[in-house]
This record gives C-alpha cells, structure tokens and sequence, in this order.
C-alpha cells in the first residue's frame, strides 16, 4: 500500500468506525504502549528473556507484525492529525540520512 493510501486509509478508519482521532497525547500514550509490546515481543524471541508459555515461530512472527501494524496505524494517526504527508516527509528524511550518512557506516569498523 502507498503511503498516501495508508494515510487516507486510516483518516477513513477513523471517521467511519472510530468517532473521532484521540488527541495527540493520547496518541503518543499509546504509541509508546505498542512499542513497549513489541519491545517485550523482541526481548522474547531475540534476547534473553523467555516466554511463560511456548510459543511457535510462525505466533511470535504474527503477533510481532501485527505490533508493528498497530505502531504504524498510531503513528499514521499523529501524521494525519498534525497535517504530516508521511511519503514526503520520509523522503527528506532519506535525502537527509544520505547526505549526512554517506560514507559513515562504511567506514565504522564496528560494522565491517
């Protein structure tokens, strides 16, 4: 899906099932309790932490992509309310990294 259909998608998510956007702190609140549920996902299958109950491959890879769902759907909500046109701003955001970035990873002999 382009970025301008996720955006429009969700403004009509919004309006059709979900009243109204939850003001921007509310938003924010809620981006960081997503994240958190993908970071305890993350900690689980690639760190040292362990799951109380086994758990398949295949489920902590769906419930570790419907997190990243949920964290874009938030975060698509803040751009949609703050007038943010995400495909634009992700490509300035790259021209920036480039910029910026061009040879820095290349040559950081922690990576090599």
């Amino acid at each position: 899906m382009e970025l301008k259909k996720l955006q429009k998608s969700v403004d009509n998510w919004i309006k059709n099932y979900g009243v109204r956007y939850f003001d921007e702190m509310t938003n924010l609140a809620l981006l960081m309790e997503e994240t958190g549920e993908l970071a305890r996902l993350l900690a689980r299958k690639y760190g040292e932490q362990s799951f109380k109950n086994p758990v398949s491959d295949d489920e902590v890879n769906n419930k570790i992509a419907d997190e990243i769902g949920d964290i874009f759907f938030v975060l698509t909500c803040l751009a949609n309310q703050m007038n943010i046109d995400i495909e634009a701003t992700m490509t300035e955001n790259l021209k920036k990294k480039t910029s910026r970035d061009n040879t820095r990873h290349k040559n950081n002999p922690k990576l090599l």
